[in-house]
């Protein structure tokens, strides 16, 4: 049986994700990134200097105008090892702009980001990680 490995055809793929670490394939510059810390990523785009909180519950609305800024129609807040819901303004941040957000720990986070951008769906995901 002949098998196919199919190459995503966006820039950036989660390879792995935990709750202190992650494995991105960058495909701009050919190789697989570690993530230790909080990072933003879309289809097309990295952002690894986010200074968001450092778990879920500590996060406020302007911890997310980083994520916001980049207009997806679909936030993933990746939480860690587990999922920890954001306060609720930090909900209706996203919310009042019409931007959906979805929470979850970050290997569905991981999981989820992969599939909606391979549907080339206008998805970002700001993972939160504990180093």
């Amino acid at each position: 049986m002949q098998l196919n490995h199919e190459i995503p055809d966006f820039a950036y793929a989660f390879r792995s994700a935990g709750g202190s670490s992650v494995v991105l394939e960058d495909r701009e510059q050919v190789r697989m990134r570690e993530l230790g810390h909080s990072f933003i990523v879309t289809p097309t785009a990295l952002v690894e200097s986010w200074s968001g909180a450092a778990d879920a519950k500590a996060l406020t609305p302007d911890d997310l105008a980083a994520v916001l800024a980049l207009a997806p129609e679909l936030v993933i807040l990746g939480t860690g090892a587990t999922q920890q819901f954001p306060s609720a303004a930090v909900m209706g941040a996203c919310l009042t702009r019409g931007i959906g957000l979805e929470v979850m720990a970050n290997a569905a986070a991981a999981r989820t980001f992969n599939l909606l951008a391979s549907e080339g769906r206008n998805v970002a995901a700001a993972i939160l990680l504990a180093g």
